[in-house]
């Protein structure tokens, strides 16, 4: 078997700065054992910092970037962690996303930086593949009641619609409403640093779709 190059581990500062805020409600809201499936994972910090603090369950990164999954694979190898398994790569578009359950699906900043329709497919896919009662934990900035909730996420808000105009700071309540048409009920809504919110959805049982 082929060592990773460790020097594709990629390094994201916000990673950083939130994954201990981010672990505290995770380490709440996500069941004791089990698979959990990260969607975009990204780098692969957080997959790393979040399987060593919570070692009973199996960590499932993945990222349909390849240089993401190259960083992933190397921040693996680094860690020496077992329990976490190489990234998939998931376009949360797909029909399939080549995993058949989870007790839990993480995503952090993806959202706002991909079009609704991965929103709606994030939601799709968690429906087919957490069992009742399953976590979907989302993680970023959001509106409430249609306004921002602090002139930086405002200005964030354009500078991502200028970069694609079907990205952009979603409206909290249009995603929890997407999640209950989809069988999934929003639990909680954590208030975290930098403007940021912690929305946690329940996988209904299917008698109450």
């Amino acid at each position: 078997m082929t060592m990773p190059d460790l020097n594709l581990r990629q390094h994201a500062p916000s990673a950083e700065r939130n994954r201990e805020p981010i672990l505290a409600v995770l380490e709440r809201v996500l069941p004791a054992t089990g698979t959990v499936l990260e969607i975009a994972s990204g780098t692969g910090q957080h997959a790393i910092h979040f399987a060593a603090a919570l070692p009973d369950l199996v960590w499932q990164p993945s990222d349909l970037d390849g240089e993401a999954r190259a960083s992933i694979a190397a921040w693996t190898a680094h860690s020496g962690l077992t329990n976490v398994r190489p990234p998939l790569a998931i376009d949360v578009r797909d029909a399939s996303w080549g995993i058949e359950a989870a007790a839990a699906i993480v995503c952090i900043n993806m959202i706002h930086i991909s079009p609704w329709a991965c929103t709606e497919a994030l939601f799709a896919g968690a429906s087919r593949v957490l069992r009742p009662g399953g976590v979907l934990f989302l993680y970023g900035p959001y509106r409430r009641e249609g306004r921002h909730t602090a002139p930086s996420n405002e200005a964030f808000d354009r500078q991502l619609r200028s970069r694609d105009p079907s990205w952009g700071v979603r409206d909290l309540e249009t995603v929890v409403a997407l999640g209950l048409d989809l069988g999934l009920d929003c639990s909680e809504v954590v208030e975290m640093p930098a403007n940021n919110l912690s929305v946690v959805f329940r996988r209904l049982p299917h008698a109450e779709q």
